[in-house]
């Protein structure tokens, strides 16, 4: 068996070292396709003139480059100490829509900028280093499978769209800290998990929904080697008991972080903290969430508006109830494996939670598919299903920018909106098949996993 996991962990070396060359690669090409939409000549706040002519018929928009305009950035204003939220939703001075740890990469990434141009290569080059980071860490769990992150148009198309790749980063490494072999405790490692999770929670919240399922595998324990030796005393796979104080201290960790980072913030500059967490509470599911709401739920009401304020009403309220009941049916999900399996599959249950809150939140930005990206790569799902999820994000990711294009010029757009309707609904039937894909999913890789009937530790596939 160590002969085994020795080759394991070496083909893992050296899957990891070319996931990252590969991720490199594509990055310099996600960089020069945004880089399109900037440039030479300027306005007077420093926005490139090509920018609004051609973001949409060319499909290089980034909200990287948009927002050098509108949050102070191009003015150099640290976030969230100014400004605040108006009462139709407008965010003033610093104030931005994201969590604070966000807010810092995007003050950093303006910087020595005067322009969008270099506000988009600063952002960029500060972004990057995260993006190659998932790219090893994928490779040293799950083998050559990490070129799906480092190759292909999710990482092109969105590497520099917004600022997701520090937040995939945390999600990514709180899974490499649970399932790279170490001397640390489960315990230790629980902890640490929740605590880049909490640091992923203030880049832009959702790794914070994984802290749960992330508890209840600390609680609940895993299995080992030792689980098999007859002279421990004890049956096969028989445990100590429920690690209580364990599982406490991991969210203990999760919410210590969250607040060490966020209070400094709020004490000092409460309502423009305040106005990220209201803005996102305030937006609606209009034709830039691209929901199923918007697509799907909102023609059934009258046109005007009474029947928009109607649309809107239904929608705040059904859409954090079908979150939450997605994420209860995942943890619940996960529960039934557990007999099964001998531990809590706290990663599987994860994506599922995540294909919930994807299906069911009244936004979902195309950048979005970084954030499940990962989760095709360390879990064993269909490759029929992943590649038609990645095909539909395409049409959208691409389709929904020719849409506005369309629209905004007002020549025909049947067309694209189709393209952008195959792309909504494409995604919506795979986020359900995944979600219970995902729950029942076996880790893929070279790293070692527990055979559920021995429970002894052996290579994974």
């Amino acid at each position: 068996m160590a002969a085994g996991v020795t080759g394991g962990h070496r083909a893992g070396r050296i899957a990891a070292v070319a996931a990252l060359l590969a991720c490199a690669v594509t990055l310099i090409f996600g960089y020069l396709n945004k880089a399109r939409c900037a440039g030479a000549p300027f306005d007077a706040d420093g926005r490139s003139l090509s920018f609004d002519r051609i973001k949409d018929a060319e499909v290089c928009y980034s909200d990287i480059q948009f927002l050098w305009l509108g949050r102070g950035i191009n003015e150099h204003l640290f976030p969230y100490l100014s400004g605040g939220i108006t009462p139709d939703g407008t965010l003033t001075g610093g104030a931005v829509e994201y969590p604070v740890l966000s807010g810092l990469l995007m003050w950093l990434g303006a910087a020595g900028a005067t322009d969008d141009a270099a506000f988009l290569l600063h952002s960029a080059l500060l972004l990057a280093p995260f993006a190659l980071l998932t790219a090893w860490m994928l490779g040293r769990m799950s083998g050559p499978v990490a070129l799906l992150w480092s190759v292909g148009p999710p990482l092109i198309l969105y590497a520099f769209h917004n600022w997701e790749l520090p937040v995939v980063c945390t999600a990514v490494g709180a899974v490499y800290v649970m399932t790279v072999p170490t001397r640390l405790s489960l315990r230790t490692r629980g902890i640490v998990a929740a605590v880049l999770l909490g640091i992923g929670f203030c880049l832009k919240l959702y790794p914070g929904i994984f802290v749960l399922p992330l508890l209840l595998y600390v609680l609940l324990g895993e299995p080992t080697a030792a689980d098999d030796d007859p002279d421990a005393g004890s049956a096969p796979g028989a445990r100590p008991g429920y690690d209580v104080r364990g599982a406490v201290l991991t969210a203990g960790a999760a919410v210590a972080t969250v607040v060490a980072i966020n209070l400094p913030f709020a004490i000092f500059g409460y309502e423009g903290w305040r106005a990220s967490f209201a803005f996102q509470q305030m937006r609606q599911a209009d034709i830039t969430t691209n929901s199923i709401w918007y697509w799907g739920l909102r023609p059934m009401f009258e046109s005007g508006q009474d029947g928009e304020a109607s649309f809107q009403e239904v929608v705040s309220t059904a859409s954090p109830v079908l979150v939450f009941a997605a994420f209860a049916l995942a943890i619940w999900l996960g529960w039934r494996r557990f007999p099964v399996l001998g531990y809590y599959p706290w990663v599987g249950v994860s994506a599922a939670m995540l294909c919930g809150f994807l299906l069911f939140h009244k936004v979902h930005s195309p950048q979005y598919t970084l954030w499940i990206l990962p989760f095709f790569v360390l879990l064993e799902v269909p490759w029929t299903a992943v590649g038609a999820y990645l095909l539909a994000d395409l049409a959208l990711g691409v389709g929904v920018f020719r849409y506005f294009y369309a629209l905004g010029s007002g020549t025909a757009a049947d067309l694209d909106e189709r393209v952008v309707q195959f792309g909504v609904w494409g995604r919506a039937i795979l986020l359900v098949f995944f979600f219970f894909a995902f729950a029942r999913a076996r880790p893929r890789g070279y790293l070692p996993t527990v055979s559920p009937r021995s429970r002894e530790l052996v290579p994974a596939r």
